[in-house]
């Protein structure tokens, strides 16, 4: 182990993959707040309790996945998931008069889990929680948010919509009952975590990649055929409106979501370029959740951003600047002086503090400035600055009073190439 090294499951977030993360997030936030979502933010760390109560006592995350600290009173966990934290956010403030509760989300999460292509111990997510609404309308609208939100990531050609019903209360305890007596007939067959999971939660069983387990499930009775009349209607509504606005989902009976407060509608964007891991979004709906909490009907989605950085293609390189460059000592208080000036203006100015010009000019192509402004005596006495565009070798001098018209100008014609 070495100290220079990042803890395992972790990773730096270097200056090319923090712009990927921040265009992600940029894209999520713009189309958040077109749907209505206002951004709130709730601490990395909450009471155990929180997600014990709200996740399930049986749930991966509870068992084997969180972050436990134990402090010299209570018992604390950093938070695994971004739900939890909303619901016990939307209590602790007595927000029940606010429903439809409509939130967006974005941060680091942690779980203690092994490492994979996109997967971390410490990621990061974006994420929306709508709290009051029972609608299947609401389910809808949320999926909505997702597809558009994916779109513009450029991800539409890739991703497929799969989606579940894992029905009311009554509906699942009948399902429950049958599935148990099917695998408790395959136990010999299924796998070790399988057959633990046959005791605490079978349904989770459906969510296994084991082969031997995959085998079973083939002929597993299907949650599906125990829907009742109520959970069928909402399913059917469900997929009515999203046909509507023309989203066509896939049906997965197999599909159910890894914590134990989902209910009705369960749904996953999957994609095949990331092997086995493909779920790059994933969501539901959730009455239980608050019920043990409080009591109201909620439904919600979660994406991890280093997965969708893996995949978006769209611009990300740094925006350009202008490298600020002084000839001899004398000329360094007016180059800070102008940096200022300019960058209340709104460019972006990197300014070379060693070396000769020569070194300056090298380093401003290195890190693709557009242009170099070049300040000595001659320049300042004359209130001129000479302004040299890195891209086609022109020079020419610039009055100071113009020089950010100018540059913005020179900085303009850039965004527009792109």
């Amino acid at each position: 182990m070495s100290i220079l090294q990042p803890v395992r499951g972790t990773q730096d977030l270097l200056p090319d993959a923090a712009r990927r993360h921040r265009a992600v997030e940029r894209i999520f936030c713009t189309l958040a707040e077109r749907y209505g979502f206002e951004e709130i933010a709730t601490p990395i760390i909450e009471f155990t309790d929180v997600f014990r109560r709200t996740l399930g006592e049986t749930s991966d995350v509870v068992t084997k996945e969180m972050y436990a600290i134990m402090s010299c009173r209570d018992a604390l966990s950093l938070r695994p998931e971004g739900t939890a934290g909303v619901a016990r956010a939307f209590l602790s403030h007595g927000l029940h008069h606010e429903v439809p509760f409509k939130v967006s989300y974005r941060g680091p999460m942690f779980r203690h889990e092994r490492p994979q292509k996109g997967r971390l111990r410490q990621f990061h997510q974006v994420g929306i929680e709508l709290l009051g609404a029972e609608s299947p309308l609401a389910d809808a609208e949320v999926i909505a948010l997702a597809a558009h939100f994916l779109t513009e990531l450029g991800l539409s050609r890739m991703v497929t919509l799969e989606l579940n019903s894992l029905g009311d209360t009554e509906s699942r305890a009948a399902y429950r009952t049958r599935l148990t007596d099917y695998l408790s007939r395959h136990v010999e067959s299924l796998s070790i975590e399988s057959r633990k999971r046959l005791e605490r939660n079978p349904l989770r069983i459906l969510d296994s990649k084991d082969a031997g387990d995959r085998a079973v499930i083939a002929d597993a009775p299907l949650l599906t055929d125990f829907l009742n009349t109520p959970s069928r209607q909402f399913l059917d509504k469900v997929c009515t409106f999203l046909e509507e606005i023309g989203i066509n989902p896939v049906m997965n009976p197999y599909l159910v979501r890894g914590l134990d407060y989902y209910c009705h509608t369960a749904f996953e964007f999957t994609t095949p370029v990331l092997g086995a891991q493909g779920t790059v979004l994933a969501g539901g709906r959730y009455h239980d959740l608050i019920q043990q909490m409080g009591g109201v009907a909620g439904i919600g989605w979660a994406a991890g951003i280093e997965r969708l950085a893996m995949l978006y293609e769209g611009v990300t390189a740094a925006s350009r600047s202008v490298a600020m460059i002084s000839v001899g000592d004398s000329a360094e208080s007016m180059v800070l002086r102008l940096a200022q000036d300019l960058r209340k203006a709104g460019v972006r100015v990197d300014i070379g503090y060693s070396g000769s010009l020569a070194k300056r000019l090298k380093r401003a192509n290195k890190i693709r400035a557009r242009a170099a402004v070049i300040l000595g005596d001659s320049e300042i006495d004359r209130s001129i600055a000479t302004v040299r565009d890195l891209d086609s070798g022109t020079q020419i001098e610039v009055p100071f009073s113009s020089l950010a018209t100018y540059l913005r100008y020179l900085l303009s014609r850039e965004v527009e190439e792109r």
